[in-house]
């Protein structure tokens, strides 16, 4: 995952003193789980603390963890398993175990974190998405009509005093359709790192994934549509990169339909890895049941890859421009239409690719962060600190210099 640099170029907040912001998260960037979502939150708090403000992400643990650190300026404090994190987030606040903040900001990953119960401080909620169509995707039955509950329902009506911040104008609307009045949500697109290097398309087709393997994401339609198109492309090679627990069912399921022999699983890279993959692919296949936005869509346009996405997954509508950066379709015969269109047409692939690097120019971690201190402004009164931040590595799943480190007792 990369997070941009949080050594400040403008720092415009001098006349008062620094605050203390608390992001409530699932996850961090070295989780094994952790993704798009990790890597938005991580961006805005180094940018945060390198303007000034004390800056705090409470968040689960994982293996091998460890319970209190500062990494780039930012403090981690880790309590918690998956679903155990809830109560714990709420019970460190509750207590003040960490101090009292100026403001918290719940990432709303499904189900609300509820800190407006544990703290009297300003509360935003950050969403990314609407999970309506994944629970029963991702549970069972009971469970997901008790997660549904939980976001559509206790979630608007725990934050119902306080502003949210939306990756997208879909999410904004969605968060509407459920009660929270329009005005209180204030969208704050994405950013995107840089690329690394020139696009240096590999020798033969090549599709990417790139994420989390997990049910939702629907890696599945793209050995699909490889069965399909592998015939009348005989050096077609599918790359699978990121890992999770549904990497075991996907790699049978590659086998159950005769694309194993083409299929790379690669697992967790580093970030130069990453961008290598990137930059080596063709076309980036995301065929997400849903996406708030999609990291991964402007991270493949930095090097000239067109996207084929799913109309129906939301956020890749404002992500994807159709025809003009990739394609958008509505089922996998369209998933493998397209895919096909773009791996026989070198000129249309590359004018989408072109048009996407173009666009995905428009879009810098600095600007998020901006937007990101003027939405917790109007939260707390307070004037917005303002950071421009270049963009630093952190490579995912590896030793970092930590400035402090407390194994959890």
């Amino acid at each position: 995952m990369t997070v941009p640099d949080p050594t400040p170029a403008v720092v415009a907040r001098p006349e008062v003193t620094s605050m203390r912001v608390l992001f409530c998260n699932w996850r961090d960037t070295r989780h094994p789980e952790g993704g798009g979502s990790e890597v938005y939150v991580e961006s805005v708090a180094r940018a945060l603390a390198a303007a000034g403000d004390d800056v705090t992400i409470l968040c689960a643990r994982y293996p091998e963890s460890v319970q209190d650190e500062v990494h780039q300026g930012v403090r981690y404090h880790r309590v918690g398993s998956k679903l155990g994190v809830y109560p714990r987030v709420l019970l460190t606040q509750a207590l003040r175990r960490l101090g009292r903040f100026d403001v918290v900001v719940d990432v709303q990953n499904g189900v609300p974190f509820a800190s407006t119960l544990a703290t009297r401080s300003p509360v935003v909620n950050l969403v990314h998405h609407v999970h309506r169509e994944q629970w029963p995707v991702v549970y069972g039955p009971v469970r997901s009509r008790i997660g549904w509950f939980l976001e559509s329902r206790v979630g608007p009506r725990v934050y119902r005093r306080s502003r949210y911040v939306a990756v997208s104008e879909v999410t904004r609307r969605e968060l509407v359709e459920l009660g929270v009045a329009a005005d209180a949500v204030t969208v704050v697109h994405n950013g995107v790192e840089a690329p690394r290097s020139d696009p240096a398309p590999a020798a033969h087709p090549t599709l990417l994934v790139l994420g989390r393997l997990v049910p939702h994401k629907q890696v599945e339609h793209v050995f699909e549509v490889a069965a399909r198109l592998r015939g009348a492309t005989p050096e077609l090679r599918v790359r699978v990169v990121g890992d999770g627990w549904w990497a075991d069912e996907l790699r049978a399921e590659a086998v159950r339909v005769g694309v194993d022999d083409i299929v790379d699983f690669v697992g967790f890279v580093d970030e130069d890895a990453k961008h290598r993959h990137l930059a080596e692919s063709w076309v980036l296949v995301l065929p997400s049941l849903k996406e708030g936005w999609g990291l991964v869509v402007m991270e493949a346009a930095g090097y000239r890859v067109p996207t084929v996405a799913y109309r129906s997954a939301g956020g890749v509508t404002e992500s994807v421009v159709d025809l003009v950066t990739g394609l958008l379709v509505d089922d996998i015969d369209g998933l493998a239409e397209a895919v096909r269109r773009l791996l026989g047409d070198e000129d249309l692939r590359r004018r989408l690719g072109t048009a996407a690097a173009a666009r995905a120019d428009e879009f810098a971690w600095d600007t998020t962060a901006r937007q990101f201190a003027q939405v917790l402004a109007l939260a707390t009164g307070r004037p917005a600190a303002v950071a421009s931040t270049p963009p630093a590595h952190v490579h995912h799943g590896e030793p970092d210099t930590h400035e402090a480190a407390t194994p959890e007792g």
